[in-house]
């Protein structure tokens, strides 16, 4: 059984949380602090297999807990828990890039909390971070860092602008995906020979945060995809958290159409939605990657995608994945052409699908 610690400034939201977290018998709540003081103390003195934490909170909140965290070198499996939205989406991704493996929000009144979606997401979502590789040292990559990688990746594209045909990039992620996208996608050239849609499992609200972000540490543009977007090379177009992104045929053009629907997989934006959405496109070939996450979203898209279409498969190694479930399956059911370390993905991708 595994050993849960939550820190909560809300007592009821401590007591709704543990009632959820021991209803399974796989995890236990063995101690609860209500702010970021006594989280720091109680981590200080023991591990636990994994940590849900709030990030409003008085004293100490859960940003300059995750600071602690790493000032003080404690490795933590954090998940974070917070009624932030909208607002709250940089603060989300700073939590990401301080080390947080994933997020769940918490709906603004706990009886809402008893729900059995929010509740399947808490504990599918909490699985993952226990079962998760120890998060490496948090911190952001600074630009001189990416600079640095981008003289390899400078390499690379030298012997890359040979390569011929209409091609695209698509890639899936989801549990630690955006701390793997930033060791992927800033390192990808401006002239870049493809657009590159990707589908990172996230909320509504959150993929725009997602963008920005990555979009300040690169060379190429980086958006989230907006209705009617005409695909162009050297562009990462984000789907929107909360809906199916479809890549359609408009004349000549293709363009992102967003299809709201149930959820695949568990999961809305599903990343097999958008690899079968290029059976019909005009792409001569798709190079597919996918990066950490749970579950096996991907896999059938991949699958039904290499039925009409020439089709290059780059999946994470297990090493360098937060959670090795997506990559995995993919593996499994012998869809892989390549297995490569996360900081090895941008010069395989260039390699695949050239430059200008």
């Amino acid at each position: 059984m595994k050993n849960i610690l939550i820190i909560d400034d809300s007592a009821l939201m401590r007591t709704v949380l543990s009632d959820i977290i021991n209803s399974d018998s796989r995890f236990q709540v063995v101690d609860k602090a209500k702010d970021g003081v006594e989280g720091l103390e109680l981590l200080k003195k023991k591990s636990y297999d994994a940590v849900v934490l709030d990030i409003n909170m008085p004293r100490m909140d859960g940003i300059t807990l995750l600071k602690e965290l790493q000032k003080n070198k404690i490795k933590a499996k954090i998940m974070m828990a917070s009624t932030d939205t909208k607002e709250g989406a940089k603060v989300t991704m700073d939590a990401l890039d301080l080390g947080a493996l994933d997020f769940v929000h918490k709906p603004d009144r706990a009886s809402e909390c008893r729900g059995e979606d929010f509740t399947k997401h808490f504990i599918d979502t909490l699985a993952a971070v226990a079962d998760s590789r120890a998060p490496m040292p948090a911190r952001t990559f600074s630009i001189e860092e990416v600079k640095e990688s981008r003289k390899v990746v400078e390499l690379v594209s030298r012997s890359a602008s040979k390569i011929t045909g209409n091609r695209i990039v698509a890639i899936a992620s989801s549990t630690g995906g955006p701390r793997a996208l930033q060791s992927v996608i800033p390192k990808l050239p401006k002239n870049l020979k493809t657009p590159v849609v990707l589908v990172q499992h996230m909320p509504e609200g959150f993929t725009a945060s997602l963008a920005e972000r990555l979009d300040s540490l690169s060379e190429v543009t980086v958006k989230e995809a907006a209705e009617g977007d005409v695909l162009a090379a050297g562009c990462v177009y984000i789907s929107k958290g909360g809906k199916h992104m479809h890549i359609v045929k408009s004349g000549s053009k293709s363009v992102i159409h967003y299809v709201d629907g149930p959820t695949r997989e568990g999961v809305r934006p599903c990343a097999n939605f958008m690899y079968e959405s290029l059976m019909d496109s005009d792409y001569d070939e798709i190079c597919c990657v996918v990066l950490t996450g749970m579950g096996a979203d991907g896999t059938e898209g991949i699958k039904n995608l290499k039925s009409k279409k020439k089709v290059h498969v780059i999946g994470q190694d297990e090493s360098t994945c937060t959670v090795y479930g997506m990559p995995k399956a993919l593996a499994t059911a012998g869809l892989v052409d390549q297995v490569v370390k996360l900081e090895n993905v941008a010069q395989e991708i260039i390699m695949n699908v050239g430059v200008n």
